[in-house]
C-alpha cells in the first residue's frame, strides 16, 4: 500500500471517515472502464505499427528507383506524411466521420479536437476509444495511401505539384470517399464491405496513381523502338528492407481494424487477423516467385517483393472471416495479379516504377470482390463500391492531373530528367561517393 501522503484525495477521506465508503460507489468499475482502455491502447499500438509503413514505402520507393532519384523519394515520403498528418486534422477527420450526414459528403473545416486533459471516466465515451487514439490511427491510414501515389510517379514528377496533390488527395478525396464506407455513408447502408481498406485505401490510391501516370507519361527511354527498356534500381536490399517493414506494419493496419479489443473475443479475433495476414503475404510472395521461374526461366526478388505486398493488399477487405487456407489463395491470387498486370501496364506505356498500380489497385479490386467467399457481402454491392471509388477517385485526380499541369508544370524537363532528380530538383545526392545508376 502506498505512504498516506501519496493516496488520492478520496482515499485519504476514506481513511479519516470509513462512513464516507458510499462515496466510493461512483468510480467506474474496470468491466466499464477496461474496454475503453483496451481498444484505445490497441489504436495507440496499432497507429504506431501503421506509421512505421511510411518508412517501409520510403525504403521500398529508395531500392526501386535509380541512385540518381533516392534523394527526391525520401523527400517526398516525409514531406507527404506531414502533409497528410495537417490536412487530416484540418479537414479530413471529420469530414470522413461526420455522424449524422447526407451520406455522401460531410461538413468541410472542422478541425479535430482532442479529448480534454486528464479526461474524468464520467466525461468520456466509454464504449469506444479516446478521440486523439482514433484520429491517430485514421490519420496513418490516409498517409500510406498518399505513399502508393508517391512510388508509381517517380523520376520525372516535381516535388511541389506532387505536395499540392498530396493537400488534396488526403484533405478532401480520401476523406469523403472514405465516409462513403467508414463513416456510415450511402456505400454502408447499402452493404459494401471493405474491413481495413482494400478498396478505401488502396485502390483509392491506385486510382490516383493510375490518373497521374497517365496525364505524366512514361520516363525517357522506358517505350523505346517497341521494347520496354528495364531501368533497374538502385538498392534491392534496400527495397527487400522496405517489403518486410511494410509487412510487419500491416499487422497494426488489419489487426488495428477490428476497432475494439474490450473482450475475449476481441483478442482472439485480432490474432486471428494478424495469421490470416502473414498467411496471404506469404501466399502471395511464393506465388510470384514460382511464377516469375516458371515464365522467365528465372525468379524475379522484385516481383517476389510485390508479390508478398499483393497478397496484404488482397486479404485486407477481410482479414477475420476466412481460414488460414481460405488467406493462402486469397494472397495466391494476388501474386497471380501482379506478375501479369506488370507487362500488361508496360504494353499500355503506363509507366510504375515501383509497381504500386498492380498492386494497390489490381489486387485492391480482387481483395474487395474475395469478400463475397468469406463475408455476407453480395457481388453486385463489392462491385457497386469498387466501380463508385473508381470513378469518384480516377476522375477527380485526373481532373487535378490536368490543371496542374496546365498551371504550374508537373513534369521536370527532359536535362533534369536526365541528371536526376536529386542534383536537378534538390540540389543534393543520396550517394555522392558512388557513380548514378
Amino acid at each position: 500500500m502506498k505512504p498516506l501522503k501519496y493516496l488520492p484525495l478520496a482515499a485519504v477521506a476514506l481513511v479519516a471517515v470509513p462512513g464516507m465508503a458510499l462515496a466510493q460507489d461512483a468510480a467506474p468499475s474496470f468491466d466499464e472502464i477496461g474496454p475503453y482502455i483496451m481498444t484505445t491502447l490497441l489504436f495507440c499500438m496499432a497507429g504506431f505499427l501503421v506509421f512505421f509503413m511510411a518508412a517501409g514505402f520510403a525504403m521500398l520507393e529508395g531500392g526501386l528507383v535509380r541512385s540518381k532519384n533516392v534523394t527526391m523519394q525520401m523527400t517526398k515520403n516525409i514531406a507527404l506524411y506531414s502533409v497528410a498528418a495537417i490536412m487530416y486534422w484540418l479537414i479530413g477527420f471529420n469530414l470522413m466521420y461526420p455522424g449524422d450526414f447526407n451520406g455522401y459528403v460531410g461538413t468541410f473545416f472542422v478541425p479535430t479536437v482532442l479529448d480534454p486533459v486528464g479526461v474524468a471516466a464520467a466525461d468520456a465515451a466509454l464504449d469506444y476509444a479516446s478521440i486523439g487514439s482514433d484520429f491517430f490511427f485514421q490519420l496513418v491510414f490516409v498517409a500510406a495511401t498518399a505513399s502508393i501515389v508517391s512510388g508509381a510517379l517517380a523520376e520525372r514528377i516535381k516535388l511541389w505539384p506532387f505536395l499540392i496533390f498530396v493537400v488534396l488527395l488526403t484533405g478532401v478525396l480520401y476523406p469523403i470517399s472514405g465516409s462513403w464506407q467508414w463513416g456510415g455513408g450511402w456505400l454502408s447502408e447499402a452493404g459494401f464491405s471493405d474491413f481495413a481498406g482494400s478498396t478505401v485505401v488502396h485502390s483509392v490510391g491506385g486510382w490516383a496513381a493510375l490518373a497521374g501516370a497517365i496525364v505524366l507519361g512514361p520516363r525517357l527511354g522506358k517505350y523505346k523502338d517497341g521494347k520496354v527498356n528495364p531501368m533497374p534500381g538502385s538498392n534491392l536490399a534496400l527495397a527487400t528492407l522496405g517489403t518486410f517493414i511494410l509487412w510487419l506494419g500491416w499487422f497494426g493496419f488489419n489487426g488495428g481494424s477490428q476497432l475494439a479489443m474490450g473482450t475475449v473475443g476481441d483478442v482472439s479475433d485480432v490474432s486471428r487477423i494478424f495469421a490470416n495476414t502473414n498467411m496471404a503475404a506469404a501466399a502471395g510472395s511464393v506465388t510470384a516467385l514460382i511464377l516469375t521461374q516458371v515464365l522467365y526461366g528465372k525468379a524475379d526478388l522484385t516481383m517476389v517483393l510485390n508479390g508478398a505486398l499483393a497478397g496484404l493488399v488482397s486479404i485486407t477487405a477481410e482479414p477475420l472471416a476466412p481460414t488460414l487456407f481460405g488467406a493462402l489463395w486469397i494472397g495466391a491470387v494476388g501474386g497471380v495479379i501482379v506478375v501479369f498486370t506488370v507487362p500488361m501496364l508496360d504494353k499500355f506505356k503506363i509507366d510504375d516504377v515501383v509497381g504500386a498500380i498492380p498492386v494497390h489497385l489490381f489486387a485492391g479490386i480482387w481483395g474487395t470482390i474475395a469478400v463475397i467467399f468469406y463475408g455476407s457481402a453480395s457481388l453486385g454491392t463489392q462491385l457497386l463500391g469498387i466501380a463508385a471509388y473508381g470513378v469518384f477517385t480516377f476522375v477527380a485526380s485526373l481532373v487535378i492531373w490536368f490543371v496542374l499541369k496546365a498551371v504550374m508544370g508537373i513534369r521536370v524537363s527532359e536535362e533534369a530528367e536526365l541528371a536526376g532528380l536529386d542534383v536537378s530538383e534538390l540540389g543534393m545526392e543520396a550517394y555522392p561517393d558512388f557513380t548514378k545508376g
